[in-house]
């Protein structure tokens, strides 16, 4: 049997096999970002942050180590039920579209690695922009974290095979109109499985439009985690930090 999803976000992100693929991510890295992150923002001790597309909550269980009243929101109902078991007083989760508002207003917004860019309706990234616009108080930072597409697409590469928890997951890469695409297929459980990952290989330029049209203003614009300035050709990330 062989199982295919189209819309691939809402489906490949709520089934395990995804976080056994990218169970390797460099955390360490991502928490050396978090803590450059909120010293550069300078965000009020004991402030409040918004983690969009948190996943299973993992960096917003640190930001909240760290001392900030954190909600995570993400659309994987299984994400946020395994991120609730986390929950304290300064800790909350919820399963929320990135599309629309939420119901409270934050120091910060933080949209990470790479979380945007998805969506079939274009308007849908207008959205999610207007809808972090909409959830910032007055003194709040709106921060989108994509990758330098730029970089990514001269760097693609084609086909490989990644084998996690004697699983083979194999995948192909290409750009296709404006989306960088990763097909993965992989056998498991008897089955045969296939996803596809589609990204929107926005560039700064596409989200200085973005903003503009949102009504937002762009403050800083950063290449790594360490907080170095952007290069289009050599920078690994588009940290862009707005409101």
């Amino acid at each position: 049997m062989t199982k295919d999803t189209q819309q691939w976000y809402a489906s490949w992100f709520d089934t395990p096999f995804y976080h056994i693929l990218y169970k390797d991510r460099d955390y360490k890295e991502a928490q050396v970002f978090m803590d450059n992150l909120t010293e550069y923002l300078n965000l009020p001790e004991g402030g409040s942050i918004l983690d969009l597309a948190c996943g299973k909550g993992r960096h917003s269980i640190y930001l909240n180590s760290l001392g900030y009243n954190v909600t995570g929101l993400d659309l994987s109902e299984n994400s946020i039920e395994f991120a609730k078991q986390f929950e304290n007083d300064t800790l909350h989760f919820d399963v929320h579209d990135m599309c629309i508002p939420y119901h409270k207003q934050f120091d910060a917004v933080f949209n990470m690695f790479t979380s945007f860019g998805y969506f079939e309706n274009e308007d849908d990234n207008l959205k999610t922009i207007k809808a972090i616009k909409a959830n910032l108080n007055d003194v709040g930072f709106g921060v989108i974290d994509f990758m330098n597409s730029n970089f990514v697409i001269d760097q693609l590469i084609i086909e490989n095979t990644k084998t996690v928890d004697g699983i083979d997951f194999h995948q192909k890469r290409k750009v296709s109109n404006g989306y960088i695409v990763k097909d993965i297929s992989f056998s498991a459980e008897g089955e045969i499985f296939n996803f596809q990952e589609r990204v929107r290989a926005f560039t700064l330029k596409d989200f200085e439009t973005l903003f503009e049209k949102a009504g937002v203003h762009l403050l800083d614009v950063f290449g790594d985690y360490n907080l170095k300035k952007y290069d289009s050709k050599t920078s690994e990330r588009l940290v862009m930090i707005f409101k």
